[in-house]
């Protein structure tokens, strides 16, 4: 599948298939995510993978209850670290550039998962606090996305987009 195939087809899945993912494909999936651009190439990310399904409980009632985190074969904690982007940046690397270089990250994530066949979700709506103390996160390291990754039982159709009229705002290319 070609990159602009797999964008186009990419879509949020929440619901899953009883299927475990291989810990050759939670790998590939991983090196995809290490390979994101991010500002000095700081890299300021941290991933936790999530099987087990205690721990996936908890982190679904971090998370207002979200059963995709449940459903899923595995979840993929992105956490950032901005202390490394400020080494060299400042603020803005505390406050922005560890933020978009993890983003980066997370849509290597997607996109890959989504190439093999899987589905995901990103989420950002959940109690960072309660997820900081579920996953035992040293001090210094925040979750900014939980995202779980499964075999998708579903299709969920396209969600309406806003036209290219609406959001670039250069009238000439």
């Amino acid at each position: 599948m070609e990159i602009p195939e797999c964008i186009l087809r990419r879509k949020s899945v929440r619901n899953f298939l009883e299927k475990e993912i291989s810990d050759q494909d939670i790998e590939i999936i991983l090196k995809s995510a290490i390979l994101a651009p991010s500002a000095g190439n700081l890299q300021p990310w941290n991933f936790i993978v999530i099987k087990d399904t205690a721990t996936k409980l908890k982190l679904s009632e971090a998370a207002s209850n979200q059963k995709s985190i449940i459903m899923s074969s595995v979840v993929f904690a992105i956490c950032v670290e901005p202390s490394r982007s400020a080494t060299r940046y400042g603020e803005r690397g505390t406050n922005l550039y560890c933020f978009q270089d993890t983003a980066a990250a997370i849509m290597n994530i997607i996109l890959t998962a989504a190439h093999n066949g899987l589905g995901s979700c990103w989420i950002g709506a959940f109690n960072e606090e309660m997820a900081s103390k579920i996953l035992e996160l040293p001090q210094g390291i925040r979750p900014i996305a939980l995202l779980p990754v499964g075999y998708p039982s579903e299709t969920p159709s396209q969600r309406p987009r806003r036209p290219l009229n609406e959001v670039v705002h250069k009238e000439k290319w």
